[in-house]
């Protein structure tokens, strides 16, 4: 006899509550989210075209522009992950034909190639060696070969550790041929010192779940007046159309018009992790992520370690830490989870096997955390038979919190 109408003619699955493990996130992302922000959420929803709601995204509009230190008018959060935001920048300034200079030393100047490709951008590159920054004569040297419409350039390169320096250098080498300047920013808003209008960054793009200490879902992006001439003034629009940025200025431009609906419990967070950054102050902040990064640093140190970026561009957020020969830093990765419930990662690309990832962003970096990264590598390399010295480690990390 066959089933009744709507029945089915197998069970339903049998799905037990949600119950992640609770773990402390101290890898290249995402990191720990603030109770704060974790409350913000779980506030009632709202219409995305709600009059409330509207008030909620000139507010948020507002704390990017302070976090990002611009005063560029189009400044949004891109409903999605931080590679939305990357695609939506070059994505949009890239049109087809266009030249981009993007850097070969990283892992995310290689997703910058691909996202241009994609958009129809013909790629050249500025060679430097992964683990370090660009040389500003280099780039000097790329633009007067290439004359790219586009340069790219990762300021905080997650896959090494290296901040790069000399930001004004490269920018001005750039407009000096005319070319728009877009920077991957995920892993310093918020977290190292970074100045889009200072600096003369045309584009700049992040994700919340970083420095930002938020869940990904809504990601920081900003343009300038000049960026978003190019890309309202396209002769096609662009591949995308979910981030097409001319049909989004209807949202989160004065007309607040119409084109999808927002992650509206995603706004709620992101507005309350940028209050946050505001009550601390951007220049306290930058202060509390280098002094807190110092102290995991000089515990690595200290117990016979070593930072894959010298000082003079070591990156306080992401450190990049040597895996000390005959270890498998997967199965350190694997142990800190299993022994101690922290998260920390394994190198990317060129330095797969080479590095730990250690985050030391936004709510993770506190100095309990700091702590227990120092004190789990430790023992953990030690059962491992690693030549170091955890107690060593430990004794030098917690003289640096003092």
């Amino acid at each position: 006899m066959p089933p009744a109408s709507g029945d089915s003619s197998e069970s339903a699955p049998s799905v037990g509550e949600l119950t992640p493990p609770t773990r402390t996130l101290m890898g290249p992302g995402p990191s720990d989210v603030h109770p704060r922000v974790l409350r913000a959420m779980s506030t009632p929803l709202v219409g995305h075209l709600d009059p409330s709601f509207i008030e909620i995204m000139n507010e948020v509009q507002e704390l990017l522009r302070y976090t990002f230190q611009t005063d560029n008018q189009w400044t949004i959060p891109v409903s999605g992950t931080g590679s939305a935001a990357m695609e939506a920048a070059i994505g949009n300034v890239v049109e087809p034909g266009d030249t981009m200079l993007v850097p070969t030393n990283g892992y995310f100047g290689g997703r910058m190639a691909e996202m241009a490709r994609r958009a129809g951008g013909d790629i050249v590159e500025v060679d430097a060696p992964w683990g370090e920054p660009l040389e500003p004569a280099d780039v000097s040297d790329a633009l007067a070969e290439h004359d790219p419409d586009v340069f790219g350039f990762i300021h905080a390169e997650t896959s090494t550790g290296v901040v790069q320096p000399d930001v004004s250098e490269l920018t001005a080498a750039a407009h000096d041929h005319d070319a728009l300047v877009i920077a991957d920013t995920v892993t310093s808003l918020g977290g190292v010192e970074l100045k889009v209008d200072e600096w003369g960054i045309d584009v700049a793009y992040s994700g919340p779940q970083k420095c930002l200490s938020c869940p990904p879902g809504a990601s920081p992006l900003t343009l300038s007046d000049h960026a978003m001439e190019k890309v309202l003034g396209r002769e096609e629009s662009p591949r995308s159309w979910y981030l097409d940025l001319s049909l989004l200025e209807g949202y989160w431009g004065d007309d607040r018009s119409y084109h999808h609906t927002a992650p509206i419990t995603n706004v709620y967070s992101i507005r309350e992790a940028l209050r946050l950054v505001a009550e601390e102050g951007l220049e306290n902040r930058w202060e509390r992520h280098r002094r807190l990064a110092g102290a995991l640093k000089a515990g690595v140190e200290g117990m016979g370690l070593e930072m894959n970026a010298p000082e003079e561009y070591w990156l306080p957020s992401l450190n990049a830490v040597r895996v000390p020969d005959g270890v498998d830093d997967g199965e350190v990765c694997a142990d800190v989870l299993e022994q101690y419930d922290l998260e920390i990662a394994s190198g990317l690309g060129d330095l797969a096997g080479e590095i730990f990832r250690i985050g030391c962003m936004g709510y993770s970096a506190r100095p309990e955390n700091v702590a227990l990264v120092v004190t789990a590598l430790g023992d953990s390399l030690e059962s491992l038979g690693a030549d170091v010295d955890p107690e060593g480690g430990v004794a030098a990390c917690r003289k640096a919190l003092r």
